[in-house]
């Protein structure tokens, strides 16, 4: 028998305190309903946003640019960053940071920190003993992490989101290149850490690009399956990512539109950056040829003179992209002499040959990943800026042997907006159409072990064991556990990357160790020693690759089943309930599943409720007996991570870097506040010292008030140049306000004046509509009258009190000298016509609201009207138009009669302007009246 649980009516006063928490957490998050992505490219990043009413725009700089220069210009007292530390490469290279994304996650003897060391020689790069990675060191009380200048990047990303938002943001989804491994994800992390940004989504940049293609093309995605390639070449480096579209049924929202990773290719080093090298080397040669003979220094040896020629590079790299030549020069490149030099596109392409031939490698990846030929693949579209070099499309093109290349997608701002998709999904604050996304491991993932076992009587021997974990090209995010079977004391276990065979001998150099992290079990023993008589069901490690990619573990639990005998009361509610939970949370396997055995921990099925090892309902019969059941019992084991490949910032590092960065970004704005300050304060000299030669000015100003001001101000302007660069933000706003309070009468004078004209005008318009409303009102017949004669009345006095003021003020303000401070002012003007506009508004919503009075009947049972002209010629008295109508118009008809029972303003409304329809013919013929206007009362 089911026991019954009794249902108390919750309090009334916990209901409202918990309607107060809710409406509480809704107005904190109104305040940060934004949120933003950052595409994070190794020459320049995209950043846009979602808000209420703004759905996905990109982010404009500081220079209204779409795109912003990933480049950081670190120096004693200030930093620049974007543009700015862009034009500072030619003055500072040393202290220009620009692609140390490439150094994240890599220790200082990868052969990635040896190539930028020789592509960038200006930067001096120390070692971490710590860490084993490198550090920039600007100057000798200067150094900074990689880690670290990327958080200076993304803080800087954010506030340019926030400014373009209007609001704080903190929440973000960043891209990352696909073929970064755990450690340089870490590090990414790390740096948003630093920067104060959660990060809802590491996403990979191909698979953004592919979101933002799908989401705009939804309605072209149906059943069958679509397959595109995507060729992304930009500055750093090269990706060739196939996609499959199709729709898909979900359990959640019926058939939705999904993307699948299917294969993935890559090249870390082909890019834009390594053919604008290989320009820049080009020019330089060109140079020193031309200065052969004159014993002159090699302009490689000069880092001013190189990050020049690296922007020519840059700049002529795009230009042959649609010439056949182009002249590279430099004004003054190197000792004041200037350097130009013809360049044609197959000069070009002969310094990049090798890199051309390249180009089909990461395609011929993605194909063998995928497991997929090319005739199945529909579409080849192009990303990145690099792509459009028209060598590459030539390659790219005889590669896939498709008749032309797709060019349908926004290639620079592709997967800032997918990535801004996805943050929208990702936040609780926006509802946005389903798209799933089944992104695609790069890197497998294994579990390796070792197990003592007995071969033979007597004879032991050590066991290695493999269980792969995540493999390649396998879905994520995903959760799985791993048993271990046959261990009853402390043991350890290993997590490293499985076959990196697809990789050549220099990437997996550059990958870096291939050993992830050591755990160490602590606790296996005692467990045992807790549950004696239970039997072991194994060491359960929960894994989890979560959306970013980056690979955790959760817990590490030691589960212990036995028999018992059931009691003859009917379980509780809530042990039903616990032993449930145990069950799912425990994983349980069959009693004859593989010793050590790989899980993916999926949602128990609705249709059909196994027990806790999947062992199918016993019959009714046997449910009555109920001879005996499993107890399960979950001991958590203590672990201890040994990192392997990267270890990460200690936590207080971490926060020391954190404080670091706060400390600088405050000091940076509070830079900004001074030179705002000083900048307000000089426009104002030079404004203010201008404005006292204008007329408007000396008409409301003597000559001793005018000579103070100057002096006053030829005074503060030398303080400025002598004694400002050393003036404090309070002092430079202290001198503007004591300024401004010296001006203040003169610019009230002046800015009073200005308004009159308009005020007054505006009041006398009011005064004569409110006028002509009151006589009106006045000649409306008694039987028909709406407003009672105190409030007629009322107007009538509000009217003529304004009248009185007006012209006493007036003349008042005449007599005064324009040199004093006047008794006319705007704002008493505003106060009176409000005034006056409020007792007119309130009469005109009576009329709107008021329903008409029915009329007596004569004794033929007609109603009793007065003649259509008794209202204005008997009497011999003009009609006064209303407001906004001329003396020709139609006087003012009765309201139209509104049957009984109907609410006030539910008369039928007139139709104007019908064919051949005149209206004072149709008020004749129907015998009904024209009904009253708002507008014309």
């Amino acid at each position: 028998m089911a026991v019954k649980v009794r249902r108390q009516r919750p309090r009334r006063r916990v209901c409202w305190a918990l309607v107060a928490v809710l409406l509480a957490d809704l107005l904190a998050l109104s305040d940060t309903l934004a949120v933003m992505s950052v595409d994070l490219g190794s020459e320049s990043m995209k950043v846009a946003i979602v808000k209420p009413g703004v759905p996905m725009e990109i982010v404009l700089n500081k220079e209204s640019r779409r795109k912003t220069p990933v480049i950081v210009t670190l120096k004693e007292n200030e930093r620049f960053f974007g543009d700015s530390a862009a034009s500072m490469a030619i003055k500072n290279p040393k202290a220009t940071l620009r692609y140390f994304q490439h150094l994240l996650g890599k220790q200082a003897d990868n052969p990635h920190v040896a190539l930028y060391q020789a592509r960038f020689p200006e930067h001096e790069l120390t070692f971490d003993p710590q860490r084993q990675t490198v550090h920039f060191q600007i100057s000798s009380q200067l150094q900074f992490s990689p880690e670290e200048v990327l958080g200076m990047v993304l803080n800087y990303s954010r506030s340019l989101a926030e400014d373009f938002a209007e609001q704080p943001i903190k929440d973000a989804v960043i891209t990352v290149p696909v073929f970064f491994n755990q450690a340089e994800r870490r590090a990414v992390l790390q740096a948003a850490r630093m920067a104060g940004l959660k990060v809802l989504q590491l996403i990979n940049d191909n698979t953004a690009t592919a979101l933002s293609y799908g989401v705009f093309r939804r309605k072209d995605i149906n059943t069958t399956a679509q397959n595109i390639m995507f060729y992304d070449m930009g500055s750093g480096s090269t990706v060739c990512t196939i996609v499959t579209y199709q729709m898909v049924k979900t359990k959640e929202a019926g058939m939705q539109p999904q993307l699948q990773i299917r294969g993935v290719g890559f090249d870390r080093t082909l890019g834009g950056l390594e053919m604008e090298l290989r320009l820049r080397e080009r020019l330089a040669g060109l140079f020193n040829e031309q200065r052969k003979g004159q014993r002159a220094k090699d302009v490689r040896e000069n880092p001013r003179a190189m990050a020049k020629l690296l922007r020519e590079a840059n700049r002529l790299k795009t230009v042959l992209s649609a010439n056949a030549d182009h002249m590279a020069q430099i004004e003054g490149l190197m000792d004041d002499v200037d350097f130009k030099a013809k360049v044609t596109r197959v000069e070009f392409e002969e310094l990049c040959a090798d890199l051309f031939e390249r180009v089909p490698g990461p395609v011929q990846q993605a194909l063998q990943s995928a497991e997929m030929s090319l005739d199945e693949i529909e579409q080849v579209i192009l990303v990145g800026g690099a792509t459009r070099v028209p060598k590459v499309q030539e390659v790219l093109l005889k590669a896939v042997g498709k008749e032309e290349l797709g060019k349908n997608i926004n290639a620079d701002e592709a997967a800032a907006m997918g990535a801004v998709y996805q943050a929208a999904a990702l936040s609780k604050a926006f509802k946005v159409k389903p798209f799933v996304v089944r992104d695609a491991v790069v890197y497998p993932i294994l579990v390796e072990f070792t197990r003592e076992v007995e071969e033979e009587p007597g004879i032991h021997s050590l066991k290695h064991n493999k269980r792969v974990l995540f493999s390649r090209m396998g879905p994520y995010p995903q959760r799985k556990v791993i048993t271990f079977n046959r261990y009853s004391h402390d043991f350890n276990f290993h997590i490293n990357y499985g076959d990196l065979g697809f990789l050549g001998p220099e990437d997996l150099r550059v990958f870096g160790s291939q050993n992830l992290t050591t755990v160490k079990l602590k606790g296996v023993g005692d467990s045992f020693k807790k549950y004696p008589d239970y039997e072991s069901k194994g060491i359960k490690a929960h894994f989890n690759l979560d959306e970013s990619g980056v690979l955790s573990l959760d817990r590490v639990e030691s589960v212990f089943e036995t028999l018992v005998e059931d009691s003859p009361e009917e379980e509780s509610t809530l042990t039903k309930l616990g032993n449930t939970i145990s069950s799912l949370f425990g994983g349980g396997t069959t009693p004859d599943a593989k010793e050590n055995g790989t899980d993916t921990v999926q949602k128990p099925s609705e249709k059909a409720e196994a027990g806790p090892e999947g062992i199918a309902p016993a019959p009714e019969g046997e449910k009555k007996q109920k001879p005996a059941r499993k107890r399960r019992m979950v001991e958590e084991i203590g672990v201890e991570l040994v990192v392997l490949d990267l270890p990460d910032l200690p936590e207080d590092k971490l926060a020391q870097s954190v404080q670091r960065l706060q400390d600088l970004t405050l000091r940076d704005l509070e830079k900004q506040e001074r030179e705002k300050a000083a900048n307000s304060l000089e426009a104002f000299i030079f404004e203010t010292q201008d404005k006292l030669y204008q007329p408007e000015y000396q008409e409301v100003s003597t000559e001793e008030q005018r000579e103070e001001i100057s002096g006053k101000l030829s005074a503060a302007s030398t303080w400025l140049e002598d004694e400002g660069v050393g003036a404090t933000t309070v002092m430079l706003k202290e001198k503007l306000a004591e300024l401004r309070k010296l001006c203040q009468g003169l610019f009230f004078r002046v800015e009073e004046r200005k308004k009159w004209p308009e005020r007054l005008s505006a009041l006398d318009n009011l005064l004569n509509h409110s006028s002509m409303f009151l006589k009106g009102a006045r000649l409306i017949p008694e039987m028909d009258q709406i407003f009672t004669e105190v409030e007629m009345t009322t107007l009538e006095k509000v009217i003529n009190e304004t009248w009185a003021w007006k012209n006493a003020t007036l003349a008042e303000q005449a007599k005064l000298p324009a040199t004093e401070k006047p008794v006319l002012l705007s704002k008493d003007i505003e106060a009176k016509m409000m005034a006056l506009d409020r007792e007119v508004q309130y009469l005109l919503n009576k009329a709107k609201f008021t329903k008409p009075r029915p009329r007596p009947k004569d004794k033929n049972g007609t109603r009793a009207e007065p003649p259509l002209n008794a209202s204005a010629s008997d009497q011999g008295e003009k009609v006064i138009p209303p407001a906004g109508q001329t003396e020709d118009a139609e006087p003012i008809s009765e309201p139209e009669k509104v049957e009984t029972g109907s609410e006030p303003g539910d008369t039928e409304p007139l139709e104007l302007g019908g064919p051949g329809a005149e209206p004072e013919q149709k008020e004749q013929s129907t015998g009904q009246k024209r009904p009253l206007k708002n507008d014309e009362l």
